[in-house]
């Protein structure tokens, strides 16, 4: 677990599913993206799945509220022949912001990979997510790499 100014960072838990609801709500209204409950529902589930890959933490303020959440898992790199984390999700509540909880979550989620032995830990933003960006600019290494997607 790690602290930042009075935030605990800890593995996402059962008893979290109504704050947690609404900060994955935010994340993807955020990103303009339709989610519905069966949605939230699934990612709920993968979360306390021992055997599915996403994991999650989340940020909880001094009062025990919720303030932001991290989903990550592992991916091969057969290139390197070395295991990496992805980091689907991060998002911080509007009220929460400036307070350390991205930089928090973040931390942790580089605390994991260098337990486990992953060599890098990866995230994707949008291009217009400026005070994101703002945080990622300051704490890892923008890639060269640019992303596509079929749709199936």
């Amino acid at each position: 677990m790690t602290k930042a100014k009075k935030v605990i960072i800890r593995p996402v838990a059962l008893g979290d599913r109504a704050d947690w609801d609404d900060l994955y709500r935010g994340y993807a209204a955020f990103y303009k993206v339709t989610q519905s409950d069966q949605m939230r529902d699934r990612v709920w589930s993968w979360l306390h799945d021992p055997s599915a890959e996403s994991q999650g933490l989340v940020a909880e303020g001094a009062d025990g509220k919720l303030l932001g959440l991290a989903h990550f898992r592992p991916f091969a790199r057969p290139l390197s022949a070395t295991t990496g984390g992805f980091m689907d999700d991060l998002f911080v509540s509007p009220d929460a912001r400036g307070m350390g909880v991205a930089d928090a979550l973040i931390d942790a989620v580089r605390a994991i990979a260098a337990d486990r032995g992953w060599s890098v830990v990866r995230w994707i933003t949008a291009d217009d997510n400026y005070r994101g960006r703002g945080v990622y600019d300051r704490i890892a290494t923008k890639t060269a790499w640019v992303t596509y997607d079929i749709k199936i």
